[in-house]
């Protein structure tokens, strides 16, 4: 599943292209993904013009301008397990089976929504009710924004004895993350994944939250991490899988430590949760 750095990336790029011109075409091929699309769905976005572009942690958000008695004016979209928002030039030709939602602007992009699983949705939202949404009103503070330190994060993990890279998982803690950059910034910061969130507090977070952060900004000035299906707006993959410290590269040697592989198996992959974790058994601790 996309994480921030991708919906992040994915949300720039559309912005490029959309933001400021109007939808003049909307196709809807299909009336349901994992959740049904709301009623008229392609009949209200018609005619409307995009203000502005932007992310909730795992979620596009499409600020639409207020139309009177419309109702609908942000438009919720998560990319699922396999979706992609793929930007190219007019016209539209006939749409491919997975082509599930085509939007046309009034300058000749055509932003394809492809999403073969169908795992992923839509929505709409009407003004003054995006922090309400069920899917958003209890999410946890962005790992990018300035609400977000140390003991925000030591406050959130106060009382969870679940191991921290469950609970950094869990979007009501911190949202956005997900199994890639959790591993990523634990292994930054020097902290296993079997520790209890709860005793992640003090100096640890203090090396948690700028490990969470530089992770983040370093894969989003790479475009992402591409494994499956994931690319960027314009096509094109992410790279940040080439600097992947420990994510997927169980049995080799951690990159900055002198892990002796013969000796310990160089990084460790273990299970949590039905989730796989790589780390570095002698430096994180």
């Amino acid at each position: 599943m996309p994480e921030l750095p991708e919906v992040e990336t994915v949300a720039r790029g559309l912005a490029l292209k959309m933001e400021g011109r109007t939808l003049v075409r909307v196709a809807q091929h299909r009336p349901n993904l994992r959740t049904p699309f709301p009623a008229g769905f392609a009949q209200r976005l018609t005619g409307r013009r995009v203000a502005g572009i932007g992310r909730r942690a795992k979620y596009v958000l499409v600020r639409l301008d207020p139309v009177s008695g419309s109702g609908d004016d942000t438009l919720l979209i998560h990319l699922g397990m396999s979706g992609s928002m793929v930007v190219s030039r007019g016209p539209a030709g006939a749409p491919g089976a997975h082509d599930h939602v085509v939007m046309e602007t009034d300058d000749g992009a055509v932003v394809t929504f492809n999403d073969p699983r169908r795992f992923g949705l839509m929505d709409l939202i009407a003004d003054g009710q995006v922090d309400s949404h069920p899917l958003l009103a209890k999410l946890g503070p962005e790992p990018l924004g300035n609400e977000f330190d140390a003991d925000t994060l030591s406050a959130r993990l106060a009382g969870k004895m679940t191991p921290i890279k469950a609970a950094l998982l869990d979007q009501r803690v911190v949202a956005g993350l997900g199994n890639i950059y959790v591993c990523e910034a634990l292994f930054r910061s020097g902290i296993s994944p079997e520790r209890s969130a709860a005793s992640v507090a003090g100096k640890d977070a203090q090396r948690l939250v700028p490990a969470i952060r530089d992770v983040l900004t370093e894969a989003i000035a790479a475009g992402g991490s591409s494994l499956r299906d994931y690319v960027q707006s314009d096509g094109e993959l992410g790279y940040f899988q080439h600097s992947f410290a420990v994510y997927g590269r169980e049995g080799e040697a951690c990159p900055g430590c002198d892990c002796d592989v013969a000796r310990t198996g160089g990084v460790r992959r273990l299970v949590q949760a039905g989730r796989s974790s790589f780390f570095c058994a002698r430096r994180q601790r």
